[in-house]
C-alpha cells in the first residue's frame, strides 16, 4: 500500500508540474514585493467598556506601488489597549503618534494604554515586525504618544531616544478628562531596539497631553495639550502647548508655554484642545485645534463645538514661543469640528489636516510658520456634513482619524476610527485621489494609530 501511495503522488505532482509548464506563458500571477508598508494598531478588541480594552496588536500591511495594501500579519504588543474618551469607540486615547517609527524605518513604537507600557519592533526587510524586548512601564496612567530621535551622544550603547506622554497620574484620574494632568518619560533605544528607562526623564504636566514632538535639531521637546484652560483644571493651566528643553536626547527645564486662545476671550471662541502637529523647517510649530471646551473652559457640548483650526509659532532662542498664524480655520459652519491630526506633503509646502466628526481631510499651504486653507473638503468620507447630530454623530460618522504620508510623499493613509477601514488617497500637490481602501482587518471600533512607510 505504500509504495501505491508514493507512486500515486509521484503521478499527480507530475502532472501538476506538466500543466504548470503548458500554460501561458504570459501569465505571470507571482506576486510582486511590496515597496513599503503600512502599520495600524487596533489599541485591543473592539469592546468599549472601560478603561482596558483587552490585548494590544499590531496589523502590518504590505504597500504596493500603486498604493493598495495587502495584509502580512498581527504581531501582539504584549500589553493591552485602552480607552479614556468617554467609551464611543472613537480616537480613544485623544492623541496623535500613538503608533510612531524612527528615522530610518528600523523600529516601530506603540503605547499600551490599558497596561501603561510602550513596545518596540523591529522592523524586518520584508516589512514584518518582531517584538523587541519586553514592554516597558511608563510610570502613569494612559501612555498615548511616542516621539523618536537619533542620539548616541550621552549613550554610545543607544541608537536614540523616544519620549511617551501619559494622560494622566493615579491621583487625576477619577476627574476625566478636564481634570487629567499627566506625564511625559524618556527611555533610550537600543541598537538591538529595546528599551531602557532614562533616569531623572520624568516630568509631570500641567494638563492632559494629546501629541509630542522632538524638534529637528534635537533641542526641544513639544507637547500639545486638550485641555487647557478647562475649568475643571486645578492647575488653572492655559497652555495649549509647552516646550522643554533637551541636550544629547535628554529632557531638561520648562521652557515655554503658548495658547491660541484665552479663557474669557471677547471672540467667543471655544479654547483650542491642540492634539496633532509637527515641527518643521527653523522650528516652526504646526499644530490643529478642536474647539471643543466652550470659552469659560466648561467641557464641550455638540451644539457648542465650533470649527476647529491650526496655529503656528516659532520656537526661538531659550524656547520662546513666537506666534505666527492664529486660528486659521478648517471649515466654516460647522464644516470642520474636530481638527485633530496632520502631515505635511513630501515638498513641505502643503499639508492635510484630518476631521474626525466632519470624516473629511482639510488641505492647506505653508510657508516659514505662514499657513492658509484652501480646501476644507480636499477629501469627503461618510460624516455629519456640519449637522448638529449630538451623540448620534457617533453613529452616523466613519470618523477620520490618524493619518500618515508615506516617506515617499506619494501616498496618505487615513484610518477611519469607526470603520475599522484603512483610505487610501494618492497625492497630487495639495490635491487627493481616493484609490481605494482596506478593510476587514481591524476592529470597528476603538482603533488609534498608523504609520507608513
Amino acid at each position: 500500500m505504500t509504495n501505491y501511495l508514493n507512486f500515486k503522488w509521484g503521478v499527480m505532482l507530475f502532472a501538476f508540474l506538466l500543466l504548470a509548464s503548458c500554460g501561458d506563458d504570459d501569465d505571470d500571477t507571482t506576486p510582486t514585493a511590496p515597496v513599503g508598508a503600512v502599520y495600524a494598531m487596533t489599541n485591543g478588541n473592539g469592546q468599549v467598556d472601560g478603561n482596558v480594552q483587552g490585548a494590544n496588536e499590531i496589523v502590518t500591511y504590505g504597500r504596493a506601488s500603486d498604493g493598495t495594501l495587502t495584509p502580512i500579519g498581527r504581531v501582539a504588543t504584549g500589553g493591552d489597549g485602552g480607552d479614556y474618551d468617554g467609551g464611543e469607540g472613537l480616537d480613544p486615547l485623544i492623541s496623535a503618534y500613538a503608533l510612531t517609527k524612527n528615522d530610518d524605518n528600523t523600529n516601530l513604537f506603540a503605547v499600551n494604554a490599558g497596561s501603561n507600557t510602550v513596545s518596540s519592533f523591529n522592523i524586518n526587510d520584508d516589512f514584518s515586525i518582531t517584538l523587541a524586548g519586553s514592554p516597558q512601564p511608563t510610570g502613569a496612567v494612559g501612555p498615548n504618544s511616542i516621539a523618536y530621535f537619533p542620539t548616541t551622544t550621552a549613550n554610545p550603547g543607544a541608537k536614540g531616544v523616544i519620549y511617551v506622554t501619559n494622560i494622566t497620574r493615579q491621583e487625576f484620574l477619577a476627574g476625566g478628562e478636564p481634570a487629567h494632568q499627566g506625564t511625559v518619560t524618556g527611555f533610550w533605544v537600543l541598537t538591538d531596539g529595546s528599551l531602557v528607562p532614562i533616569d531623572g526623564s520624568t516630568r509631570d504636566l500641567l494638563n492632559r497631553p494629546a501629541g509630542v514632538q522632538i524638534s529637528p535639531d534635537g533641542n526641544w521637546l513639544v507637547i500639545s495639550s486638550i485641555n487647557s484652560g478647562a475649568a475643571g483644571l486645578a492647575t488653572g493651566n492655559e497652555d495649549e502647548i509647552t516646550v522643554y528643553s533637551m541636550t544629547d536626547g535628554i529632557i531638561g527645564d520648562w521652557a515655554a508655554g503658548a495658547t491660541s486662545t484665552l479663557r474669557g476671550n471677547t471672540e467667543g471662541r471655544n479654547l483650542p484642545s491642540a492634539i496633532g502637529f509637527q515641527i518643521v523647517g527653523d522650528n516652526y510649530v504646526v499644530v490643529t485645534e478642536a474647539r471643543e471646551f466652550q470659552p469659560d473652559g466648561m467641557p464641550p457640548a455638540f451644539p457648542a463645538l465650533q470649527d476647529g483650526s491650526v496655529s503656528t509659532w516659532q520656537i526661538g532662542a531659550g524656547g520662546a514661543l513666537t506666534p505666527i498664524s492664529q486660528d486659521v480655520r478648517s471649515g466654516e459652519g460647522n464644516t470642520g469640528r474636530t481638527a485633530c491630526w496632520l502631515d505635511f506633503t513630501a515638498d513641505g509646502n502643503s499639508f492635510f489636516v484630518s476631521n474626525a466628526i466632519e470624516a473629511g481631510l482639510a488641505s492647506y499651504s505653508y510657508s516659514n510658520g505662514t499657513v492658509t486653507l484652501l480646501d476644507q473638503t480636499a477629501a469627503e468620507g461618510q460624516g455629519t456634513n456640519g449637522a448638529d447630530n449630538g451623540p448620534d454623530a457617533f453613529a452616523v460618522t466613519e470618523g477620520w482619524i490618524d493619518m500618515w504620508i508615506t516617506d515617499d510623499g506619494e501616498y496618505l493613509y487615513q484610518l477611519y476610527g469607526l470603520e475599522g477601514t484603512i483610505g487610501i488617497f494618492r497625492i497630487d500637490g495639495t490635491s487627493l485621489e481616493l484609490v481605494g481602501e482596506e478593510s476587514n482587518n481591524l476592529p470597528n471600533t476603538n482603533t488609534q494609530g498608523i504609520v507608513a512607510i
